[in-house]
Order: structure tokens, then C-alpha cells, then sequence
């Protein structure tokens, strides 16, 4: 689920480039809270930081005393994707596995299918690996499917989030 947040920052902007005034000074200042952002990846509460969308506020800058940067606070909104337990979503399958399969949806790349959790279907090895069913309805790597999510696990070393899913419900499989 994609989520609007607002959020306060502060952004640091060298002692070496404040030479700039006025709009020139703004852009440094977004352009350092867009690296920034970039480079946090996610958070627990908050999930996946995928965009800025709105500068609201910037602060009055204050000198830093050891170094001369200057920090100013900046109020931002921005837009996150975490996903919660019972939602329904579509991934791409990417790693098909006796077990089970790995699927992808939007940043996430760790989303686990258990061959547990999809019921008729059963495993075909080969070159390229399947799960079929009786239907003839595939499983394998490129192929799109809607699942709901089971449960969700942070991982605070990776900055990254585990998933679980299912296709036990209506509705749920390779989509066409």
C-alpha cells in the first residue's frame, strides 16, 4: 500500500557550498534532501521511501561549530510503500524453487510462496522449473500473481522487509 507521509528532516549543506543565495541556496537544499532520501531505503514504521512529492517548509539554518556546515530543518511530504498482513496484491515471480517461489512487488523482492500455501498445485522440475495444476494454470519465473499477504518481517541489518503470502482465497493465482 502506498502511503502519504509527512515528514521533518534536517539537511546538511557544506560549509564549501554556501556560496549560494537565495533560489540557488533552495537547490541545494532539495538536491542534498533528495540524496538524501535516496539513500535511506526504508524504515519499519514506514516502509519504502519512494518519493518526495512536496517541499512544505525550510527552516532557518544553524552553523555547525566543529565544521562550519550548516543544518537546516526541512518539512517535506513524500510518498512510501509497506505492505500489511491481509492485503491482496499482484508480484512478478522471479525464483522458482521445489519449496516454493520468490516473487517481487514494487521494491520488495523478498516475497516467499510456499508450495504449502497453493493448494492444487504441485512441482515440476526441469530446466525450467513450474508448479502446475490440474487446471493447466502455471507458475513460473516472469509470470504475474495475486496473493494475499500472511505475514511480514523487518529486517533492520538489510533496511528491508520478508513477506509471506498465500493463494488460499478467491481470486488468487497467475493472472491471465
Amino acid at each position: 500500500m502506498y502511503l502519504k507521509v509527512q515528514l521533518p528532516w534536517n539537511v546538511i549543506i557544506p560549509a564549501n557550498q554556501l556560496d549560494a543565495k537565495g533560489i540557488m541556496l533552495q537547490r541545494s537544499i532539495v538536491v542534498r534532501l533528495l540524496e538524501d532520501f535516496a539513500t535511506k531505503k526504508a524504515t519499519e514504521d514506514l516502509g519504502y521511501y519512494t518519493a518526495v512529492s512536496t517541499l512544505e517548509r525550510i527552516g532557518e539554518g544553524k552553523v555547525r561549530e566543529h565544521t562550519g556546515d550548516v543544518l537546516f530543518p526541512v518539512t517535506f511530504k513524500a510518498i512510501t510503500f509497506k505492505i500489511f498482513r491481509g492485503e491482496v496484491l499482484e508480484g512478478v515471480v522471479h525464483k522458482v524453487l521445489k519449496h516454493g517461489v520468490f516473487l517481487r512487488c514494487g521494491p520488495i523482492e523478498s516475497i516467499y510462496l510456499s508450495c504449502l500455501k497453493m493448494p492444487d498445485y504441485h512441482y515440476v522440475p526441469g530446466e525450467n522449473p513450474v508448479f502446475l495444476n490440474d487446471k493447466t494454470s502455471k507458475i513460473e519465473k516472469g509470470v504475474v500473481v495475486r496473493f494475499i499477504v500472511i505475514g511480514t518481517k523487518w529486517l533492520e541489518a538489510e533496511r528491508d522487509f520478508q513477506a509471506l503470502v498465500s493463494l488460499e482465497g478467491d481470486y488468487l493465482g497467475p493472472v491471465c
